[in-house]
């Protein structure tokens, strides 16, 4: 129910009790009045008979009262009257004439207590009011009843008894109460119509409000209030609209720029407040989310968070995460959230030949969830039931492909997931230099800790990385053999033929080492000519074999420097951690102190640390 048809009701209503409230005291104001009246008409009445009735017995002329009870009848509204004779009048004068009959029951109550009485009574559909007017003896006035009979003063003589009608004054009263009613009823139908008047455009412009609202609250903000007044409703018409105009237009503009960084189009049965809202919260978790992997330490624990995201934000369980390794491979980072598991959703050749997938080869979004089959290389294992669906964005690096995000989804979500793809970039563009920055800060390190010129890890590294070592050691409870190599007379080289002769000389031994050794054991430049070799889960023995093989293979390696040939030596010092000492850095010395004896012995030549060759020598760990 509108508030137009509310302020209606309600006038109507106020309109309607107050003629109600009229009708009822009219009504009863009339009873009283008629009441009044017919009891002051009986009243005088009796007493002009009473005062008639003393007159004729004192002048003798009693007998001639029928006839003045008859004129008495005359009288407007006067129905009947007749006199009631008391036992005192009876017993003095005997009885009376055929109008003083015999008194009813209220007459008898009259006559015993000398009290008057009043009742109204129907007749025949006319409403009588009936009066009993008792006379009591008196000695006031002249003539006087005492003068004639014989009774003590207020003995009650007898009574009269008068009807009046009420017809007429009801009819009065009926035809003034339909006038009042008549009155009341167009005057309040013209202040209902006035005050429709000056409500009516307080509800339209409500009514209109409303509408605007309702249309505001689905995202539409081209509703407006039509301008009725020039009051304050004309005002709040205004002020809405100015209101609407100022929300569509900002709104708009927010929408504009959001979808700039979304990248996410409106639809046109879109709820523009919605949709803002939605975009604005995404940024924000975007936002969070960036300030979230800039601190953390390596691209594993981005990836991990980014897959934590897929799953909790995106509701996304089935993806891959790749990496780059190498001109022609790819990596799997982490599968359906477990971090080295195998490749699940693509042909597995694009480990090994990474332009077999679409995104790594040409740098732009595969979107397999409006295109399917847009990529051969995805392939979801069978027995799935369900079709899928992917979506695979590369993350570009210095200018190539760093690492391929791909999301899997049943078919039957893929239309569904469209509308969050957009979000999913903005995680990715947020990710995307935080991962570069990962990775220039992982390429800054990796050459802090790598020699430039021969490619080796360097001492820095093996400082850093000793403590990882040594736990693995003793948590397998293997041995370490360490191997400290110095090349002989390497001076010589760097003095006949010159330092770039040096570097090529000790790139060389590089290449040799590097070539003598498992991929797991290290081989570090530990400065100038001098390498550090550290064989992992080895012994003694095969630890000496290892050396003597590196000092045989190095005799027999040629270097050609210019027109030169050079061939050179080298010297190796073997000690076994923990055999030869607790302490990692101890047996480091050791060596060093069993490649001193080889240097001693002639060089060219591998020796293995005993503990004899420690005395004389600083106790100090190295």
């Amino acid at each position: 129910m509108n508030l137009n048809r509310k302020m209606t009701l309600l006038f109507g209503a106020i309109a309607l009790g107050t003629l109600v409230m009229l009708v009822l005291i009219s009504l009863v104001a009339f009873r009283s009045y008629s009441i009044a009246s017919s009891t002051a008409h009986v009243r005088t009445a009796a007493e002009m008979v009473r005062v008639h009735l003393t007159e004729a017995m004192i002048q003798g002329t009693i007998d001639k009262r029928e006839q003045f009870l008859d004129r008495l009848l005359e009288v407007q509204g006067l129905r009947s009257a007749r006199i009631i004779r008391s036992s005192y009048v009876t017993q003095q004068f005997g009885a009376g004439m055929a109008r003083e009959m015999h008194p009813d029951d209220i007459e008898k109550l009259v006559l015993a207590d000398g009290q008057p009485r009043y009742v109204i009574v129907d007749e025949r559909g006319d409403s009588v009011f009936r009066g009993t007017i008792p006379f009591a003896a008196s000695t006031r006035g002249k003539p006087n009843c005492l003068q004639c009979h014989h009774v003590t003063e207020g003995t009650v003589l007898g009574a009269v008894t008068m009807e009046v009608s009420l017809s007429e004054l009801k009819e009065k009263a009926l035809t003034t109460v339909a006038l009042i009613i008549v009155t009341v009823a167009v005057f309040s139908l013209l202040s209902i119509l006035l005050a429709r008047r000056l409500i009516l455009p307080v509800g339209s412009t409500a009514q209109a409000v409303e509408r605007a609202v309702q249309r505001a609250l689905r995202g539409d903000f081209k509703g407006r209030v039509e301008k009725r007044t020039d009051d304050e409703i004309g005002q709040i018409a205004t002020e809405t609209n100015s209101l609407l105009v100022f929300l569509d237009d900002g709104l708009a503009r927010i929408s504009q720029r959001v979808v700039q960084l979304t990248g996410r189009t409106m639809r046109q049965d879109d709820n523009q407040l919605e949709v803002a809202i939605d975009m604005v919260n995404g940024l924000a978790d975007a936002s969070s989310f960036k300030q979230a992997i800039e601190e953390d330490e390596t691209k594993a624990e981005i990836f991990d968070r980014f897959g934590k995201v897929l799953t909790e934000r995106f509701g996304v369980r089935e993806f891959s995460i790749y990496e780059t390794s190498g001109p022609k491979q790819l990596e799997p980072l982490s599968v359906d959230g477990v971090q080295g598991a195998p490749c699940r959703w693509c042909d597995p050749q694009i480990l090994v030949r990474s332009d077999m997938c679409r995104a790594k080869r040409s740098g732009h979004v595969v979107d397999g969830l409006s295109q399917p089959g847009i990529c051969y290389a995805f392939q979801p294992p069978e027995g799935l039931g369900e079709g899928r669906r992917h979506y695979c964005v590369p993350i570009m690096q210095s200018g190539a492909v760093g690492n391929v995000i791909q999301i899997v989804v049943r078919e039957s979500e893929a239309q569904a997931f469209q509308s969050q793809v957009p979000y999913v970039n903005v995680y990715v563009r947020e990710m995307t230099p935080v991962l570069e920055a990962k990775r220039l800060t992982e390429t800054l390190r990796e050459s802090s800790l790598r020699d430039a010129m021969t490619g080796l890890n360097n001492r820095r590294f093996l400082e850093e990385y000793v403590d990882t070592l040594i736990a693995s050691a003793r948590r397998r409870k293997t041995t370490l053999a360490v191997l400290l190599l110095d090349l002989d007379y390497f001076k010589v080289v760097n003095d006949t033929y010159g330092h770039d002769a040096g570097d090529i000389v000790l790139k060389s031994l590089a290449n040799v080492l590097k070539s003598s050794v498992r991929a797991s054991d290290m081989v570090i430049r530990f400065g100038g000519e001098e390498f550090v070799i550290i064989l992992q889960e080895t012994d003694a023995e095969n630890a000496m074999r290892v050396a003597e093989n590196i000092r045989i293979a190095v005799a027999e390696m040629k270097i050609q420097v210019g027109s030169s040939t050079l061939q050179k030596t080298i010297s190796i010092g073997v000690a076994m951690f923990p055999e030869d000492s607790e302490t990692f850095w101890q047996s480091v010395k050791f060596a060093d102190v069993a490649l001193y004896r080889a240097k001693e012995d002639g060089r060219n030549r591998v020796v293995r640390f005993r503990p004899e060759l420690w005395e004389g020598h600083s106790a100090e760990s190295y």
